[in-house]
């Protein structure tokens, strides 16, 4: 019996969408991630799952934290950005705002909602790897009330970088 598809499914839950940010041994990098969640409540937990065949994975493989950003609905170009372009041929930092947040994993200025977490784990899931988070910091605004999130449906037409 062969496997079950489960794009149609994915599809149907239109989940929000991620910029991952990671620094590793002077190198940079962000990808966008649509499979993230919460998966732990006391102690709080988050998983991001990577594409191994990404420049993102390659520097988060290395790095000791990670900078979740959720995307707001109006920032469909960072989302392009991130997830039509490879690190692997460009500086997807160049000209636009960010700092180095722990150990340099960059913040996007642009971005209100994000967290950083240490890399407590990294589950091996096939062509995706799941980088399993502690919090250890976040935005100021995550306090606040969040404004609709960009989801998958709002970009359904990119291009990806890189193959899954």
């Amino acid at each position: 019996m062969p496997e079950p598809d489960l794009g149609t499914f994915a599809v149907a839950q239109d989940g929000p969408l991620y910029v991952v940010t990671a620094a590793s041994a002077g190198r940079r990098a962000g990808c966008l991630v649509g499979f993230a969640s919460q998966c732990s409540i006391e102690p709080p937990r988050f998983v991001v799952w990577l594409s191994v065949a990404n420049h993102t994975y390659e520097v988060a493989r290395r790095a000791r934290y990670l900078t979740v950003h959720l995307l707001r609905r109006d920032q469909e170009a960072l989302a392009r950005l991130f997830g039509g372009r490879t690190g692997d041929d460009e500086d997807k930092f160049a000209g636009i705002g960010w700092r180095p947040g722990r150990d340099g994993s960059p913040v996007l200025a642009a971005v209100a909602h994000w967290f950083t977490g240490r890399i407590e784990a990294v589950v091996v899931g096939g062509d995706h790897e799941g980088f399993l988070l502690v919090p250890v910091e976040q935005s100021p605004a995550a306090a606040e009330p969040a404004v609709p999130p960009l989801r998958y449906g709002d970009v359904r037409d990119l291009r990806a970088g890189h193959p899954a």
